[in-house]
């Protein structure tokens, strides 16, 4: 009987090959772009599991609330881990892990960059379950000047040779490290992808009692079954025992007067499996991604397979007519309503198997593109997760199922008598009205995300072309300049005298991507105990300049005036922050250094806010202070041969150093670098967008190419009474533009709201206009009248005589 089964349903798929190729194009592309997205879903869900220990380990994070402005930071105090592992029985384990940039390494006489060092904590290998190829996990990190390093940093600077026991020098530390150790590279899914791990009884700081400083990235185990909030609850303790003496030195208050005028700190636990896509506090160590995206694109691949499984159901159901003859012999025949049944979901199942098999294909195609567009190297490995065979075939059952199960019962629920009388089957009002309420479906879906990936790329457009308050075309950033000691300026003055070059500034404090970043607690003059939160910026004479920024008022730093050493510029909401709006000049303010000395800064300036943080961030206060702040230089340039400018700087470094090669950098491209995630999710929102439209077209297709068949006579009545093409074209279509009609009605208010909740995590954003929802609603009816059209035109086209002989 099975065997009978297939049979008939292959003979079937055969029979009707325009309907069985849109059906199964629309599965196979619905199927393909769910099984895409389930691996990029499954790969960011993955992030940092890889420890044995992931389910119970905590990152503790800092929580600060400073004259009504917060503080959120991923790393902690030096004393946080140690402090917390003794107050609390409870901690199985505490590690920490602090950067240290990029410096230069030499081996022998060979220089190496390298941007992926970090020191840790000689526990740290044990507490993330990382294991060693060599060497001993207990013992590599326990003494100063010993180091870990990747199996692939180990060939780079070794060969073939083996590592061990051998050196690397950083010769602007003045530091040699011993490597103690190897293991393979970090897991591709970890929050944080270091080369080489020094020992953190080297580094400088490690030991230090200090509860003002940070910089140290802290993780702790937990027992099986514990609960991170018991804990949570405990931390105020600390803070209360160990903070507060070290607050009252620096602010010049009691903990409790500090409390009292509103401001806190506080340490938080966040899951370690939390920290990849619900994470975005100051001075993450990787740039993170967003849960939302991760439901985005989990609703894209549920979209796309109801709107392919909606395709099947509907040109199943409004075929009916053809297959209404054979349901009524059968059942005369003595065919029971169920072995019918069976018959036509086994054909939902041939033809769901076929879609599986070229969705599988498809993925296997393009599954590189999606890589290079998503930033991601997803690979479809059957043998490397077994489960993805299992899930696959599970996945064509249920959507054959599902799919098949309406036109199943609907086909055999037909009566033999009326089938048999030979009276044209169309269809009850129940079942027009099902298939009309499918493609309102359809198209109320590509409406929404029409309208979604319009606003998805106005804000990218607004982040682009919005002024920044500094200019970012043609600046080049030259790194670690500080290798060149004391010829950094001799560099920077040769490099003044190229006539294509318009200014040069020394500071490692950009604007955009990677910077260094100072936090800086004052007082105000007129409050001496409002303290405000604020970035500080070290700075030369030509920083302003260089980067295009414009004074609001007063002056830029200069050398005519000596007393510039104590001078500070500040930024317009710094002014308003410290009530000093349109009066800022010759206003002072106070801060309080590490070892206890208040230094006084009078404002000579206010600059014009710029954006030195992600448009996801408010601008912030910001002081600016006079420094050698050597390690960068950036370049201002005006002219078109920048390969020759580039060569001739390469050329003046290289006779300046052998330490490290020449690199550089545009600050445009840094600029963009922050807001790539974005403009991925864009693109592929964009291309998903795309293919929910198209799959909902060919549906549309089959639809009007059926309408079309069934109303061959009509049309043929109509044409000889007189109507011209236009009214044929209008009357077939009409009714499906009314459903499109009701489709924008229904997804306009849907997309934005979800769009409104996207611009909500910006804090310069666009405002969704009218003519968003309008310019999708036009594209979306335009889109379904050239889909419809070519049947209609083609049917009113067609010889009346041919017409009226139809059966």
């Amino acid at each position: 009987m099975f065997t009978n089964y297939i049979k008939i349903a292959w003979r079937n798929l055969i029979r009707n090959k325009a309907f069985s190729t849109i059906n199964i194009v629309g599965l196979a592309l619905g199927l393909a772009t769910c099984l895409l997205i389930c691996l990029y879903i499954f790969n960011e869900l993955s992030y940092d599991r890889y420890s044995d220990k992931a389910d119970r380990m905590v990152r503790v994070v800092f929580r600060g609330i400073m004259n009504g402005g917060q503080i959120n930071e991923a790393n902690v105090m030096p004393p946080v881990a140690q402090t917390i592992k003794a107050e609390y029985p409870e901690v199985e384990q505490a590690t920490r892990i602090r950067t240290v940039g990029s410096p230069t390494l030499n081996v022998g006489d060979k220089t190496f960059r390298d941007d992926q060092l970090a020191y840790a904590d000689s526990n740290f290998f044990q507490v993330f379950s990382l294991p060693l190829l060599r060497g001993d996990v207990k013992t590599a990190l326990i003494q100063p000047g010993t180091a870990v390093i990747t199996q692939e940093m180990a060939q780079k600077l070794f060969g073939n040779e083996n590592p061990v026991g051998k050196s690397i020098a950083i010769k602007s530390w003045n530091a040699l490290f011993r490597v103690t150790g190897i293991i393979d590279k970090m897991p591709v899914n970890s929050h944080f992808h270091f080369d080489m791990f020094m020992a953190m009884a080297g580094e400088p700081d490690a030991k230090s009692p200090s509860w003002m400083t940070s910089g140290y990235f802290t993780y702790l185990v937990l027992p099986n079954g514990y609960d991170p909030a018991r804990l949570e609850a405990k931390l105020p303790q600390m803070v209360n025992k160990y903070m507060s003496s070290q607050l009252q030195q620096a602010f010049g208050m009691s903990y409790a007067q500090f409390r009292q005028k509103g401001n806190d700190v506080s340490f938080l636990l966040q899951p370690l499996t939390d920290i990849h896509l619900r994470s975005n506090l100051t001075g993450e160590l990787e740039p993170n991604a967003d849960i939302q995206y991760v439901y985005i694109f989990g609703a894209i691949a549920l979209f796309m397979l109801v709107i392919a499984c909606i395709n099947f159901m509907n040109l199943s159901t409004a075929g009916a007519s053809k297959r209404a003859k054979e349901v009524g012999i059968r059942k005369v025949m003595g065919s029971v309503r169920q072995s019918l049944t069976s018959q036509f979901l086994i054909e939902s199942l041939l033809l769901t198997a076929i879609a599986l098999t070229l969705a599988v294909g498809l993925v296997y195609l393009t599954l590189p593109l999606f890589n290079k567009l998503a930033g991601k190297a997803l690979v479809l490995n059957f043998s490397a997760s077994p489960w993805l065979l299992p899930g696959l075939l599970l996945l064509g059952v249920i959507v054959g199922v599902l799919a098949g199960s309406y036109p199943a019962f609907f086909l055999s629920s037909f009566k033999p008598v009326q089938v048999l009388k030979g009276t044209k089957f169309t269809g009850d009002r129940k079942s027009i009205g099902l298939r009309s309420g499918l493609v309102v479906v359809q198209f109320f879906i590509s409406i929404t995300l029409m309208i979604g990936t319009t606003v998805v790329y106005k804000q990218l457009n607004y982040i682009q072309t919005k002024r920044l308050g500094y200019e970012k075309d043609q600046v080049l950033v030259l790194p670690e300049t500080w290798l060149l000691d004391k010829k950094e300026e001799v560099f920077r003055s040769q490099i003044m005298q190229d006539p294509r070059v318009v200014n040069v500034s020394t500071s490692g404090y950009l604007p955009a991507g990677p910077s260094y970043n100072n936090n800086y607690m004052v007082y105000p003059e007129t409050n001496s105990t409002q303290l405000v939160k604020s970035l500080r910026y070290e700075i030369d004479y030509n920083y302003i300049p260089t980067l295009g920024m414009q004074m609001a008022y007063g002056r830029n730093f200069s050398k005519a005036y000596g007393t510039d050493s104590s001078g500070i510029i500040i930024n317009e909401t710094a002014a308003r922050t410290f009530g000093w709006n349109g009066n800022a000049l010759g206003r002072t303010i106070t801060h309080t250094e590490n070892d206890g000395r208040k230094g006084t800064y009078r404002v000579v300036g206010v600059i014009k806010d710029f954006h030195f943080r992600s448009m996801h961030e408010a601008i912030s206060p910001l002081v600016m202070m006079l420094g050698r702040n050597s390690g960068t230089v950036i370049v201002k340039i005006n002219t078109k041969d920048i390969s020759g400018l580039l060569a001739s700087l390469k050329k003046q470094w290289e006779q300046l150093t052998s330490e490290a090669p020449f690199t550089y950098s545009f600050l445009d491209e840094r600029f963009n670098n922050t807001y790539l995630a974005e403009q991925k999710t864009g693109q592929i929102l964009g291309i998903f967008a795309g293919l929910t439209i198209f799959v909902a077209c060919l549906g549309l297709f089959g639809l009007a190419t059926f309408m079309a068949e069934q109303r061959t006579k009509e049309i043929g009545v109509r044409k000889v009474l007189g109507a011209s093409v236009p009214n044929i074209v209008g009357l077939l279509s009409k009714d499906f533009l009314k459903l499109v009609a009701v489709a924008i009605v229904l997804a306009s208010p849907v997309a934005w709201y979800a769009m409104n909740k996207w611009l909500a995590d910006f804090a310069y954003k666009i405002d969704i206009e009218w003519w968003m929802f309008v310019v999708s609603g036009v594209l979306a009816v335009g889109i379904a009248l050239l889909t419809v059209s070519f049947q209609s035109i083609r049917a009113a086209l067609m010889n009346p005589v041919k017409s009226l002989k139809t059966e």
